[in-house]
């Protein structure tokens, strides 16, 4: 078993310092709402590249005292670090806020060393969760959907969310091409042919890993619903159709044909960030969007565990997943079976909950936690 076994929070959220440690068993957070439950698996989220699972902006997670909340230009350099129990050895991870020339940046450090990129995270920690707010996922638009899936990518393929990146940028900088009138069809032709090439290959390794899940048949929570899970959209027919290199050759054409289209709309006609991810209840034949409120976050959970255990087989970097307050609408069947399958799975869950007692199932096999007013303590006793 591999997980987190030191944790140090320094000006983050409700926390001015926190420092934690535990060993690799699963942790249970209780304690009162505004306690500071969310914040510390908010950190760890930070400890994988992106943006955590608030998607908050850098400065928005620093910890500002009751004076401090006057004073807008006012910044802490927030930090989080641990220690890493891998199969490759232990590691010192941590990432922290840098402000330079008032700019600012998140550096990110393992073993001591500063990496180039944040998105190098991903070849030491894989980093899965779920929060109250992803329940209306099928309700919500594509964006947040397609997110949510590049999430479970990366713990795959590490350089996903590098390509991502690349992908955003060049068509950021060929939408201000488009905005500004540019005439140079050599400039616009270069971008597109980046956008292309990137494109195409994160429509792959999205349909690449749906695949997987598909063939390794890694849906073993029995009492949750299974999903058939698919994305929908042009790239997709395309490349169901035609080569990844006669894609690119598509979708640089489409680009060109449509620079007036998208010179009016302020973005791109196609590509994947026009693609959709859906689910369907295998069991029932009904789209995720279709489903119960209850039915739909059993779907979201059996996706994320069939991830997790398809990463655990792979058994490359540490694998953490982060529950928030995700029992307190599950029957006791489904919380047992969440239980036994996170006990199976050997993967260092961090839970969180008001309600201890929902927690007793787990007994010794987990570490209890109780949080009150940003101090942490032990509740095993």
């Amino acid at each position: 078993m591999y997980g987190l076994t030191r944790l140090v929070l320094t000006d983050f959220r409700n926390y001015r310092s926190m420092h934690l440690t535990c060993d690799p068993r699963p942790v249970v957070l209780t304690g009162f709402n505004g306690a500071g439950k969310t914040n510390v698996l908010e950190a760890i989220s930070f400890l994988s590249p992106g943006r955590g699972l608030r998607r908050a902006k850098l400065n928005e997670v620093t910890h500002r005292g009751e004076h401090e909340e006057q004073k807008k230009d006012f910044l802490r350099l927030w930090g989080v670090a641990g220690t890493l129990y891998s199969p490759q050895g232990t590691w010192d991870i941590g990432t922290a806020l840098d402000v330079q020339d008032g700019k600012e940046r998140r550096l990110v450090k393992i073993g001591g060393e500063l990496l180039k990129s944040q998105n190098l995270l991903s070849d030491y920690i894989h980093v899965l969760w779920l929060t109250p707010q992803m329940d209306r996922l099928f309700q919500e638009g594509g964006t947040t959907r397609r997110r949510f899936l590049d999430r479970l990518v990366y713990s795959f393929d590490s350089a996903h969310a590098s390509r991502v990146t690349r992908y955003e940028h060049y068509m950021r900088e060929r939408g201000r091409l488009l905005k500004y009138g540019g005439t140079d069809s050599h400039w616009f032709e270069a971008l597109e042919a980046k956008m292309s090439a990137e494109g195409v290959a994160i429509c792959a390794a999205r349909l690449q890993f749906i695949e997987r899940l598909r063939q390794e048949k890694a849906w073993t929570l029995g009492i949750f619903p299974q999903a058939e899970l698919a994305l929908t959209g042009q790239m997709e027919s395309w490349l169901m159709e035609y080569s990844a290199l006669e894609t690119e050759e598509r979708f640089r054409e489409a680009l060109k044909s449509f620079r007036r289209q998208d010179r009016e709309s302020g973005s791109a006609s196609f590509g994947p960030h026009r693609s959709d991810f859906t689910a369907t209840y295998r069991e029932k034949n009904c789209e995720a969007s279709f489903c119960s409120t209850g039915e739909q976050k059993a779907l979201l959970i059996s996706i994320v565990f069939a991830t997790a255990r398809l990463q655990s087989l792979q058994g490359t970097g540490v694998t953490l997943m982060l529950l928030d307050e995700i029992i307190a609408h599950l029957d006791e069947k489904r919380r047992e079976a969440l239980f036994e399958e996170i006990l199976l799975l050997k993967i260092q869950a961090w839970m969180t909950g008001t309600d201890p007692e929902l927690f007793k199932p787990f007994q010794k096999q987990v570490q209890h936690l109780r949080i009150e007013n940003a101090m942490i303590y032990s509740a095993e006793n």
